[in-house]
């Protein structure tokens, strides 16, 4: 089958909107062995991404969330006390790690926020992805099986809690960027994700949380969590027509944890929201609202 008929045959089967280079590139990456890293911001779909593929092409998923305090004994596995007592070091009493498991059954070992590891942790894969090698202190060496590969997701540098993955990592990798969909796509996406929003609910949703990724005032905006929470909201009011006041209490809503302020800004979150909703939605619409 061609990478183009396997793109959209993800995007049926998974309910992906867009992303056609995106996918093709990950699906030529994986199907012929390369490690992926997958880098974008926040609720850009790295994931939704990362998995589908993995799937479509008949991979078993082993997740790992990353975080600070995942050391390498949850990643390659561990020795059963109790059982180590009474048989001694063996593979017996091993019990396999995802990376482990990934290995063995061929699978897929997907990494969400690699970046987010300690760097003993990161080091143990470097063997893994040149030579599809793991030695197991005590009882021995691992080989890859046919089909593994890693996919790892990763949020840019500047996120607070990251970690910078080392130059021998990074080299392991073959890069995919994702960057924020272009405005359609959001509305599609959604309305889709909602099930019930009409084209102007979601239109203007998306709208207002585009904008809080250009605003002067704002070093991080939202991704499209935000606009499916705000077009959710406002579609679950009783009245067809809704306020100004209505629309900004739901932006409030679903905005003020998604957004980071600039350190210089003097102004309030909830008062940054209400200005973008109000730029947003009253040009040229003043008498589409009751205000």
């Amino acid at each position: 089958m061609s990478i183009n008929k396997s793109v959209a045959e993800i995007q049926q089967r998974y309910g992906l909107i867009g992303r056609e280079r995106e996918l093709s590139a990950a699906i030529e990456a994986i199907s012929i062995g390369k490690h992926l890293l997958i880098e974008g911001e926040v609720g850009v779909g790295k994931t939704t991404l990362a998995i589908a593929v993995a799937k479509y092409l008949k991979r078993k998923v082993y997740r790992v969330d990353a975080s600070e305090q995942y050391d390498t004994n949850k990643l390659v596995g561990w020795f059963d006390p109790p059982m180590v007592l009474k048989n001694g070091y063996c593979w017996e009493t091993f019990i396999p790690g995802p990376l482990t498991l990934a290995m063995t059954n061929g699978g897929v070992l997907f990494i969400n926020e690699v970046n987010r590891l300690p760097e003993d942790t990161q080091n143990i894969l470097l063997p893994v992805m040149d030579e599809g090698i793991l030695i197991v202190p005590k009882i021995g060496e691992i080989k890859a099986g046919n089909g593994f590969v890693i996919i790892a997701t990763q949020n840019p540098e500047e996120y607070v809690g990251v970690t910078l993955i080392s130059e021998a990592l990074k080299d392991r990798f073959v890069w995919l960027k994702l960057n924020y969909q272009p405005e359609q796509e959001e509305i599609e996406i959604v309305k889709r994700k909602t099930g019930r929003v009409d084209d102007e609910t979601a239109r203007k949703a998306v709208r207002i949380v585009r904008k809080t990724r250009s605003h002067g005032e704002i070093r991080r905006g939202a991704s499209i969590r935000a606009a499916i929470d705000l077009a959710g909201i406002m579609s679950n009011r009783e009245r067809k027509i809704n306020s100004m006041r209505e629309w900004i209490e739901a932006a409030v809503m679903a905005l003020a944890t998604r957004i980071e302020l600039k350190e210089d800004t003097e102004k309030s979150i909830n008062e940054v929201i209400k200005e973008i909703v109000l730029s947003e939605l009253t040009g040229g619409e003043r008498n589409h609202f009751l205000l």
